[in-house]
């Protein structure tokens, strides 16, 4: 089977890590940044890479490739109108850490009827080219959206670029996601910005952090803008999260003052996390995309833990 070639628009951290990827897999791909540096560095490693973005449209179109954003948030309403212009047929998705705000951009741009939201749930603290890695996405969940506009056809070719980079598909609502990720990517990122201003304030603190202070802040050396733009785009779902924490860390501290104890949370925060360390992923092998409700049906099944590890037949372009 020829695999759909791929065009990546914007070659940071994830970007550059799904070029990478696709080649390693056998794809033809092409990588667009907007700067300088980081377009050469993906060609000095033999790469096909541009600064140009009308370019890598025109390669995009011209072999039907599918597109995948890989920019910040504030960037994707400004591509996609390029997008709509240059290569208005070809499949899209993203690799974007929110999902309803994409959506939403998508939507306005005309481009709805090709467009297959994705986050893989992968990543480092460190950003660029340099930072890329093709085996960045092993085993990684890849949350893949089924909306009830996405269409079966597009959805399979995001599936298996996906499965070439070795990660799980977790099929999921826009809405479901981006309220999971509030809780389990953007939440961590403020606590950890926390705890590190915090910690900052101690004199004799850096001196003696150890594992629990490292592991606790290893987001925090994020670059600050990708930090806002993940939580800001988010701003709905992460702020009843947000709420939630700071309501445990209240109770916490209330009983710490009363009691001298933190019992009820130590214990309920040590229940969840063993929940979560027997949390299990059963293989989804029974649904064919394009069946009836195959989009309800895929993310009954992400919701509940399932996730695709081959790929899942097809029965029809669009139900």
């Amino acid at each position: 089977m020829t695999k759909t070639p791929v065009c990546v628009l914007g070659l940071g951290l994830i970007g550059g890590s799904v070029l990478r990827a696709a080649v390693a897999a056998g794809r033809e791909a092409f990588g667009y940044n907007r700067s300088v540096e980081g377009a050469q560095a993906a060609r000095f490693d033999g790469f096909s890479a541009s600064t140009d973005l009308t370019e890598a449209l025109d390669w995009a179109a011209e072999r039907e490739a599918l597109i995948v954003l890989a920019v910040p948030m504030p960037a994707v309403s400004l591509l996609l109108g390029h997008i709509k212009d240059v290569a208005g047929e070809c499949p899209l998705t993203d690799v974007i850490s929110v999902k309803g705000a994409v959506l939403d951009a998508v939507r306005k741009a005309g481009l709805l009827d090709r467009y297959v939201g994705g986050h893989p749930m992968a990543g480092t603290a460190h950003s660029g080219w340099s930072a890329g890695n093709a085996r960045l996405f092993v085993g990684a969940p890849w949350v893949l959206t089924v909306d009830e506009h996405v269409d079966a056809r597009v959805w399979e070719q995001v599936m298996n670029l996906a499965l070439d980079c070795h990660a799980v598909v977790v099929p999921a609502k826009s809405d479901e996601h981006d309220a999971a990720a509030a809780s389990i990517s953007h939440l961590p990122h403020l606590l950890a910005e926390a705890l590190a201003e915090t910690a900052g304030e101690v004199p004799l603190a850096f001196a003696l952090a150890a594992g629990s202070f490292r592991d606790g802040t290893r987001v925090a050396a994020t670059a600050p803008d990708l930090v806002r733009a993940m939580c800001e785009a988010n701003a709905d779902q992460l702020l009843p999260a947000l709420d939630r924490a700071l309501e445990l860390l209240n109770q916490a501290r209330e009983s710490l003052a009363e009691k001298g104890s933190v019992a009820e949370l130590v214990e309920a925060g040590h229940a969840a996390r063993a929940r979560y360390d027997s949390f299990s992923r059963p293989q989804i092998v029974t649904i064919a995309i394009g069946e009836e409700d195959w989009r309800s049906e895929l993310a009954a099944a992400g919701r509940a833990g399932g996730v695709i590890r081959s790929a899942l037949p097809v029965l029809g372009s669009r139900r």
